[in-house]
């Protein structure tokens, strides 16, 4: 078993799992919310498949830079499930540090349960800031999915 630190986040959005699966799957939607406040999505597309690749990119709001990041899905069990890979793209556009994610979504009456679950950082560092990027994520999610939600 790894030892390696892990990433859990459990949100609860106000909005049906049809929704949030679409927000997290459709390209279009996920670059109107997705990434953290300093640095929103510019570029988000994917083949939802196993085996499809998805990429995207974070653009600083401070600095301009460009972060690209991308990954394959390993798992679609709609609307239930995701399980795909994420990195960071280097400077020579190649792979660094290939994690797994894991999200899953359960519906709660009219709302969702939406579990991600990330591993295989290299550092409790990385581990962190991993989480503070997708909590400001997800809180710019249930913005969105308040626009959408009936």
């Amino acid at each position: 078993m790894s030892s390696a630190p892990e990433l859990v986040i459990e949100r609860v959005f106000d909005a049906p799992r049809a929704l949030v699966w679409q927000a997290w799957t459709d390209p279009k939607q996920a670059v109107l919310w997705g990434g953290p406040r300093s640095h929103p999505a510019t570029h988000m597309e994917g083949d939802l498949r196993p085996g499809g690749k998805w990429r995207g990119c974070l653009r600083s709001l401070e600095t301009g830079e460009d972060l690209w990041q991308g990954g394959v899905y390993r798992e679609i069990k709609e609307p239930e499930r995701i399980v795909y890979t994420f990195y960071w793209e280097g400077d020579d556009g190649l792979p660094e540090n290939e994690m797994l994610i894991t999200l899953t979504f359960t519906e709660e009456g009219r709302k969702t349960r939406m579990k991600l679950h990330q591993t295989e950082f290299r550092s409790v560092e990385q581990r962190d800031n991993h989480n503070g990027g997708w909590s400001s994520a997800m809180d710019r999610l249930a913005e969105f999915l308040a626009t959408r939600a009936t």
